[in-house]
């Protein structure tokens, strides 16, 4: 065992087929004889070196396949997507568990401004205030930007883990997460609604809203995924089917990452400038339809509709 550690290195490959058969046979004998070391000696020093050896060749034998700039390439050319399409109803879903509330709590501001206490609570007071004269807080200063952008990647990124963490909780966080976020974003707007002010707040969204939103819809029904599976396991042990459903699901979460720190540069640098409404439309319109047609048009087999 010492010779063929040595002489594969790091690299397994570097063993022929019949060294790498002799390493499997003499990795199960050593386990054994480990066992028994551990048991009968195991202040000796066998046991100790016994150990090490086990170890050193645990590390050849099973280590992970480094992530290797082609297979990066492979995840995001046709993996990525895949599973996107594979999810997609449970995206979906997500969307309608955001969108019915949010319209529901805009049209209730909107008809009875009030109502804005009701569901964000007496903490909204300052805002209300700020909006009662005139004012929007979407203004940020040139000299800050940068420093907002960093901020609003990461506090994008915690919302969609959290969002898709919420379905170790069979989907209840996840449910929360997007039912209270909807009603947040629609009272918000039905508050603005009533003193002319939404326009405002539509044009500072429009550039990054289309991939931060749709990526935060994504995380939702990764989570709505896995809770369903903890609820309707089927056949299938929960236990086999929540570490299937996460794997699948982190693989989408990690792989929307560079989406939302691309949301969040847009957020804070073009959303806040001067720069006109019509600028802005088409930044959000463009990025939402290259993403969309990402999702759904790459990665896909002749065969696949």
């Amino acid at each position: 065992m010492e010779t063929l550690l040595q002489q594969a290195g790091a690299d397994p490959r570097r063993l022929s087929a019949q060294e790498l058969d002799e390493l499997g046979l003499l990795y199960r004998s050593l386990t054994s004889d480990l066992a028994l070391a551990q048991r009968d000696f195991p202040q000796q020093q066998v046991a100790r070196y016994l150990n090490q050896l086990v170890g050193r060749a645990h590390t050849l034998i099973y280590r992970g396949e480094p992530l290797r700039r082609r297979q990066l390439t492979h995840f995001y050319q046709r993996g990525f997507p895949q599973l996107y399409r594979a999810l997609l109803p449970y995206t979906i879903a997500a969307f309608v568990l955001f969108l019915a509330p949010a319209v529901a709590a805009l049209w209730a501001v909107a008809v009875n401004p009030d109502w804005i206490y009701v569901i964000e609570g007496p903490a909204i007071a300052d805002l209300v205030a700020q909006v009662e004269q005139g004012e929007l807080w979407t203004e940020i200063a040139p000299g800050v930007r940068s420093a907002a952008s960093s901020l609003i990647m990461t506090n994008n990124i915690q919302v969609m883990f959290l969002t898709f963490a919420g379905g170790l909780t069979a989907g209840l966080l996840t449910l929360w997460v997007l039912l209270s976020n909807g009603m947040h974003l629609g009272a918000i707007f039905g508050l603005l609604i009533v003193h002319d002010l939404a326009w405002g707040l539509a044009e500072f969204i429009v550039a990054h809203g289309v991939v931060e939103l749709s990526v935060i819809f994504l995380a939702g029904g990764c989570g709505l995924y896995i809770g369903d599976g903890l609820l309707r396991p089927g056949l299938a042990s929960r236990k086999d089917l929540l570490i299937q459903r996460t794997r699948i699901g982190a693989q989408l979460i990690l792989g929307s990452v560079p989406f939302l720190v691309a949301a969040g540069f847009i957020e804070g640098f073009l959303s806040p400038s001067a720069a006109p409404w019509w600028v802005k439309a088409a930044v959000g319109a463009l990025s939402g339809t290259a993403l969309y047609a990402y999702w759904l048009g790459a990665g896909r087999k002749p065969t696949e509709t």
